[in-house]
């Protein structure tokens, strides 16, 4: 796992609202070159807008690279794509064979990274795809969740990350050559005061780097967890680690998905639920709209950003991408944003309450089904880390 690099500036998105407009503006303002990762590219009003922007930087000579997965960005029209790789737009398909009738565990293995880096200058890391999140229907919009933007020495390690993924994916698509070389001189100069990290999940070095981090900052903790997760599935020594905290005194707080977007997972993690209460970890459940943050703050000092959920699909299978920041500022600002968060859209899980509704007997058969049905498909896909899951 990669050490903490000090004199970096890190700026705190809430939702598409504050990281739109920041992403085009560093697309707009480009001149060397881009390089855009997201695991849902929608040609809505807000991908059509990157899109745009991202082929007027093409169109004057900016090096621009777009890694969209097969999977997310399945449903990105023909029209959209063509648009930007006829403007010169270097456009890529990670994993693009996603036949439904073809059970290879390597098709789960998805990009589910959100980074972009701008002539190696600014970057922007965290959970936001490229689609409109004010459109939520029937709910109140936007979605709830967050990035960062990123300035500093941090910069030549998310930079190098994008680079080499980027021509991973070019080479293993068995394109006869790669483009021009573009170098770019990343300038990752003391800009700031706080320390941060940049971790990834991958399936090869850096299985385990996002996950152990976590851990790590958990078993220092001495006051306060709070993690808010759009995906809450953690593997037994997360769970342990969460108990062990909450036993020694520490607040563990819990903000999670109270919406039903994928019943099988939504039901499984409720079906942790008591054994978090018992132990007094608090949870909040979000309504208001739909979660997707993955973020965290500990000790009112350290805290995440990014892209990686606690779930089987992050912890063992995506490609994911985190930035730590150790910066009591920053997490005091990120820490607010969720006690609001929690005021103004969540409700609290009463341990009494959900012991009575637990019982129930169509709640009980449908919250083990789906249970079972988690860990049997992570014991099949990830070929042997699941007894975590257990």
């Amino acid at each position: 796992m990669n050490a903490f690099l000090a004199g970096n500036r890190v700026q705190l998105l809430r939702t598409g609202a504050e990281y739109f407009p920041a992403l085009q503006a560093a697309i707009d303002g480009a001149c060397e070159q881009i390089h855009l990762e997201t695991y849902i590219f929608e040609a809505d009003t807000t991908g059509r807008a990157i899109a745009a922007a991202l082929s007027r930087a093409a169109a004057r000579g900016v090096a621009t690279h777009v890694l969209i997965d097969g999977f997310g960005s399945k449903d990105l029209n023909t029209e959209l794509i063509d648009g930007m790789r006829a403007a010169g737009v270097g456009l890529l398909k990670f994993r693009p064979e996603i036949s439904p009738w073809t059970l290879k565990r390597q098709r789960l293995r998805r990009l589910h990274r959100k980074i972009s880096v701008i002539d190696g200058r600014v970057a922007f890391v965290g959970g936001i795809n490229v689609i409109d999140d004010m459109h939520t229907p029937g709910q109140t919009p936007p979605r709830f969740d967050y990035a960062v933007q990123v300035e500093g020495p941090l910069l030549a390690e998310i930079h190098r990350s994008v680079s080499t993924l980027w021509k991973f994916v070019y080479r293993t698509q068995l394109r006869p050559r790669l483009p021009r070389s573009e170098a770019v001189t990343v300038k990752a100069e003391v800009c700031g005061s706080q320390r941060t990290a940049f971790v990834v999940r991958d399936n090869f070095r850096h299985r385990n780097d996002i996950e152990k981090a976590y851990l790590d900052a958990i078993a220092g903790a001495r006051g306060e967890i709070v993690i808010a997760c759009a995906y809450f599935f953690p593997g037994r020594t997360f769970r342990r680690a969460l108990i062990d905290a909450a036993a020694r005194g520490v607040r563990v707080v819990l903000l999670l998905q109270g919406r039903v977007e994928y019943l099988l997972l939504h039901y499984a993690s409720r079906a942790l639920y008591m054994h978090f209460l018992n132990a007094g970890v608090e949870i909040f459940e979000y309504h208001r709209s739909f979660l997707h943050a993955k973020v965290a703050v500990i000790d009112s000092r350290w805290a995440t950003v990014g892209s990686s959920n606690i779930d089987p699909m992050s912890l063992l299978l995506a490609r994911e991408a985190n930035v730590l920041i150790d910066d009591a500022e920053f997490a005091r600002e990120l820490r607010l944003s969720l006690d609001d968060a929690i005021k103004s859209g969540a409700q609290a899980v009463q341990r009494v309450e959900w012991e009575r509704t637990s019982h129930s007997l169509t709640v009980r058969a449908l919250t083990w089904v789906c249970y079972e049905l988690v860990r049997l498909l992570s014991g099949w896909s990830s070929y042997g880390r699941a007894r975590e899951f257990q």
